[in-house]
């Protein structure tokens, strides 16, 4: 199933990217950063959503097979690269001690399971030590996959004897996970950090909005705030890149600033906007293209230079790596990925 491509959706990836990376570059400004993971969990949920429902409701059928195909050559070539670059750099930095749990964290990652992992094992995402686990990052490729085996095979028995009431469903799924990520990122933080369901509510919002363009046979257009509501996306997840920090319960109801942004840019975004305009240039669509890549390459560098003793606090040195990373992500895209 092909998909109109939308080039914003592209610059709304360079923004995720850039903030996660500065976040982990340690720039006390990007203190919310790490939003950009959420920001990326309703792209894809949206996107892959829409292929789902419109393959199941075109042709009332779903390919498994060809689907699952799609997800690994996407997914897999580039993510077994990037290991096989730092597999060597670990064995050489990582603490003797510490080797175990760096195979385990590769093991699971292929297995689309490092969110398990990393959370049974009692690490903190935002703690000193996660800074120096090359594939720690990864846990958010696993989450995202384990809602793609699960999603399918419930949306065809949705549509199989439910279909009046997929929306309804949608969006008590939405509620429950919200409201169960707000209770357990007070009493399990962990386990609402790195697990699905606490995060499924954001993935659901994508497919809430490509169920909802589906089911209308387009975005609803209102010319009267259209106009408007980009822009207020765009501060939301502005303001949440700034002003969210560690601290925060996250995800929690407080999620729902940086996810109703990124919802409303979805929603409403045309070329007659401002801000559709600026996400639609060439280096916001070029940058968001590479995001994947750029996204898989920046812990396991960081993580190497912090091991070596690297890049502590010298800003010269994190543009040294900074360059590093988009040098190898735009071989990883042109020669790998594409």
């Amino acid at each position: 199933m092909i998909l109109k491509y939308r080039p914003e959706i592209d610059g709304l990836r360079t923004i995720a990217v850039i903030a996660v990376i500065l976040y982990h570059a340690q720039f006390q400004l990007f203190s919310g950063g790490f939003i950009g993971v959420d920001i990326f969990f309703v792209i894809s949920g949206y996107l892959i959503s829409s292929i789902i429902l419109k393959e199941i409701n075109d042709s009332g059928r779903f390919s498994f097979s060809k689907f699952y195909e799609r997800r690994a050559r996407r997914i897999l070539p580039a993510l077994f690269i990037i290991m096989l670059f730092t597999l060597p750099w670990g064995l050489r930095f990582i603490y003797p001690s510490n080797l175990i749990d760096f195979g385990y964290s590769i093991l699971s990652s292929i297995g689309f399971a490092s969110n398990f992992y990393f959370h049974y094992s009692g690490l903190e995402y935002e703690a000193e030590n996660s800074l120096l686990i090359p594939f720690l990052h990864t846990w958010s490729l696993s989450v995202e996959e384990q809602f793609y085996i699960i999603f399918p095979p419930l949306v065809i028995l949705c549509f199989k004897y439910l279909k009046n009431y997929l929306l309804h469903i949608i969006i008590l799924g939405i509620l429950f996970s919200l409201f169960f990520a707000s209770w357990a990122s007070i009493h399990y933080p962990s386990f609402s950090f790195y697990m699905l369901p606490t995060r499924g509510w954001e993935l659901l919002t994508g497919a809430l909005l490509a169920h909802l363009e589906i089911i209308n046979k387009k975005r609803l257009s209102y010319k009267s705030i259209s106009q408007f509501m980009p822009i207020i996306g765009l501060v939301l997840i502005i303001y949440s890149i700034f002003f969210f920090h560690d601290h925060i319960l996250h995800p929690s109801f407080l999620t729902l600033i940086p996810v109703t942004g990124v919802s409303l840019i979805i929603w409403f975004a045309n070329q007659n906007e401002i801000i559709t305009r600026i996400l639609s240039s060439r280096i916001m669509v070029g940058t968001g293209l590479i995001s994947y890549s750029l996204y898989l390459w920046h812990y396991p560098i960081f993580a190497i230079a912090r091991l070596d003793g690297y890049a502590q606090n010298s800003y010269s040195e994190k543009i040294i790596l900074f360059i590093a990373i988009l040098f190898l992500s735009l071989i990883t895209y042109f020669l790998i990925e594409r």
